[in-house]
């Protein structure tokens, strides 16, 4: 009787679980996640308390003489989006109605929770960077994972640390605003908005982690190239946040945003992967 040896082809959900187990055990133990996880907390906090602060304060510049007022918020929510006005509630946006639910142009309106979908760049392309600068993808690709699987774990890893980013924000921005003793008044706006604001902001977490994934494998070890690239790219669509997920925010922010995450993860996933296929892994 002949002895043989058998292997047992490993699926792709079971390869795709083992690669998250370690991806996330990485991930929990990295210096760098818990750090960036601080720095969403502390920003929103800190930005708030400095801004009411300079309220009202007037800069002068020394060339034209033009005076500048810096106005500080008056509402909470604002560290989370534009407050809709009426008329925009009632159908009749104006230029200013418009240019509010795109994010306007004031501090407040820039620099917001959106922030979060940049500062989540930081941390996928010093993840990934890391892997082919240790040699670990290599050696990875080599005896046993796929680089599909590779591309969805890395994916997934990234969309749970943006997502924490995004949760840790909105808990920093409401200790800010607490802190500074702006007001809470929703206006015309419910909770029932403002958690679908905050879901919607999660689920588009899926359309900026692939680019930024997908940036990160094409630059491998170059960290800085990846984190250039990755901003660069992200901020194609960074405009569009404020008006994609705008504080008043219904169902139909919620599926467009999951329908779009769906779409950028598997295009830009199969991208990541041709990639990865196609260049030198050194």
């Amino acid at each position: 009787m002949e002895n043989t040896i058998k292997f047992k082809r490993v699926s792709s959900s079971k390869e795709i679980k083992s690669m998250l187990k370690v991806d996330f055990r990485r991930m929990f133990k990295s210096k760098l996640f818990y750090i960036l996880l601080l720095c969403a907390l502390v920003i929103p906090v800190l930005m708030t308390v400095m801004m009411t602060m300079m309220d009202g304060s007037v800069s002068v510049d020394p060339q034209t003489g033009v005076e500048t007022v810096i106005h500080g918020p008056e509402n909470a929510w604002q560290s989370i989006g534009t407050l809709p006005t009426d008329d925009a509630v009632h159908g009749e946006n104006t230029e200013g109605d418009a240019a509010a639910m795109m994010g306007g142009m004031d501090i407040m309106s820039m620099c917001n929770i959106n922030m979060m979908f940049m500062l989540v760049a930081v941390f996928i392309c010093l993840f990934i960077s890391d892997d082919f600068r240790s040699g670990y993808a290599k050696n990875l690709f080599t005896v046993r994972a796929k680089k599909g699987s590779y591309v969805v774990s890395k994916t997934i890893a990234g969309f749970v640390c943006g997502a924490l980013m995004l949760i840790l924000y909105f808990v920093g921005a409401m200790l800010g605003g607490a802190i500074s003793g702006l007001s809470f008044d929703l206006g015309t706006l419910s909770i029932v908005n403002i958690v679908m604001c905050m879901i919607a902001k999660v689920l588009l977490m899926l359309v900026f982690v692939p680019i930024f994934v997908l940036v990160s494998v094409g630059a491998k070890q170059k960290a800085w190239l990846a984190i250039c690239g990755s901003l660069g790219a992200g901020m194609l669509l960074f405009m569009m946040v404020g008006m994609i997920t705008p504080l008043n925010s219904t169902i139909m922010h919620i599926v467009m945003c999951l329908a779009g995450g769906a779409m950028f993860s598997i295009g830009l996933g199969a991208c990541s992967k041709q990639v990865l296929n196609k260049t030198s892994l050194v």
